[in-house]
């Protein structure tokens, strides 16, 4: 048993759980992001190009990290790596994507609104909540929800 002093020492003792849970938690929606990129390329088949699965490819993980005295982790759609498709930026094909178009044209309705269908299957359903809380649990810690 340890025994904590003062608050420094208190944050010092829960960084380590902390950083391994937020790196739990950015990797659950990190694999949400990239389940939502594959079901947009599997919603539509172009005909008329061939694919550079750029897009596919674009989720980034930053690694948790200490901000003041915080554990932070980012995901995020790196639109700079794609800097190769024609008359559209990769800001602007991200967008599209998030509003279910492809090319900014109305595909079908099963093609998934990949940033917002992320959110809503991580965020807005209390699903990290819910992780986090086991998590914190998992590691002796009383939590109440």
């Amino acid at each position: 048993m340890k025994t904590i002093r003062n608050m420094n020492e208190l944050q010092a003792a829960l960084m380590p759980t902390m950083t391994k849970m937020v790196d739990q938690l950015a990797e659950r929606v990190y694999e949400t992001l990239n389940y939502f990129l594959q079901e947009y390329y599997n919603s539509y088949d172009p005909k008329s190009y061939r694919r550079q699965f750029d897009f596919l490819r674009s989720a980034v993980k930053v690694e948790p990290k200490m901000q003041g005295n915080k554990v932070v982790a980012s995901v995020y759609i790196d639109t700079d790596y794609m800097d190769n498709y024609y008359n559209a930026t990769g800001y602007q094909v991200a967008s599209w994507a998030n509003q279910g178009l492809h090319g900014g044209l109305d595909a079908g309705s099963n093609t998934p609104h990949v940033w917002d269908d992320t959110m809503k299957s991580t965020i807005e359903n209390g699903e990290l909540l819910k992780l986090a809380i086991d998590y914190l649990k998992s590691k002796g810690f009383s939590v109440r929800n």
